[in-house]
């Protein structure tokens, strides 16, 4: 017997003008760009001239975004089916688009590896912090896997903000910055990685941007989960602060590229700072103030 008795798209139609299903249009137009496509030729040969510190500091980067870019197309289908489950019909459509271009965000770091790196990478286990570990293989997963068998606001916030916010908004954010700086320090260093970040970038303003949202409505509709937002951010801030002090700590005061790592951690905060901002103006806000906003920050992004 079906448990199913209609179907937006023919009682009422899809509503187009919703700021998900706008963030989907745009990954349709977008995210669609192929990481075999991309010619890593000048990278290996960039990279074979790069001292020992320098490759270390590039395969420390890849080691972190590539099991980072891993473990959140792992982890996301708990959301798809709780918003699913939700009959929230355009947020599914978007997380559609949002698992596939985390899938291939890792195919592009595991090309950059295979291509232009090759046996140089060795064991990138070695990269793997408690720090990183605390986020990314404990708070990451646990928070993502509840939503199997706990769907309640509190759970979804917790996995938003560990996700959206802390994971994506502040340390990928950070990691984008240094990758950045460090490769226009030297010119157009490995051009076809830089072509790769700019593009993941944009993917990944559109997952903030929905995490945002996500997160705000909750703020609205039940209030008291701002407690949960604060503890989410008190938990895993300060193990986002430990990766910059483990950078520190292993490239001491003269890191390569002309890296500033005290500007790194300021920036990494002002990150923090920006999202716990913009979820703190949800608290004095409607639903459709959320939404209102949610449309100028498409209308104002650059992808």
């Amino acid at each position: 017997m079906s448990i199913r008795s209609s179907y937006a798209s023919t009682s009422g139609g899809l509503d187009r003008r919703t700021p998900v299903y706008r963030l989907f249009e745009k990954s349709k137009k977008l995210g669609i760009w192929n990481p075999a496509d991309i010619d890593f030729s000048q990278d290996k040969a960039d990279f074979a001239r790069m001292s020992d510190v320098e490759q270390d500091w590039i395969l420390r980067q890849i080691a972190l975004f590539v099991t980072g870019e891993e473990a959140v197309t792992l982890d996301l289908l708990p959301l798809i089916m709780t918003v699913a489950e939700e009959g929230r019909l355009d947020e599914e459509m978007f997380l559609t688009s949002f698992l596939f271009e985390e899938a291939k965000h890792l195919d592009f770091f595991t090309r950059f590896l295979d291509e232009a790196v090759g046996d140089a990478a060795g064991d990138m286990a070695r990269f793997y912090t408690d720090n990183y570990s605390g986020i990314f293989d404990q708070a990451l997963p646990q928070a993502m896997q509840a939503l199997r068998t706990d769907r309640s606001p509190a759970a979804q916030v917790r996995a938003s903000v560990t996700y959206n916010m802390v994971v994506e908004g502040v340390l990928a954010e950070n990691g984008y910055n240094s990758w950045f700086k460090a490769l226009r320090n030297q010119g157009n260093l490995l051009p076809g990685m830089q072509q790769g970040l700019e593009l993941i970038r944009l993917d990944e303003s559109r997952h903030i941007a929905y995490g945002v949202y996500f997160l705000s409505r909750h703020i609205v509709s039940q209030p008291e989960v701002w407690e949960v937002v604060e503890q989410t951010f008190g938990e895993l801030m300060p193990l986002a602060q430990g990766l910059s002090a483990d950078a520190a700590e292993r490239y001491g005061n003269n890191p390569p590229f002309a890296l500033d790592i005290e500007a790194s951690r300021a920036f990494l905060m002002g990150q923090y700072e920006k999202r716990l901002a913009r979820l703190q103006k949800a608290r004095n806000s409607t639903l459709a103030d959320i939404h209102r906003t949610t449309h100028e920050i498409i209308d104002a992004d650059d992808g």
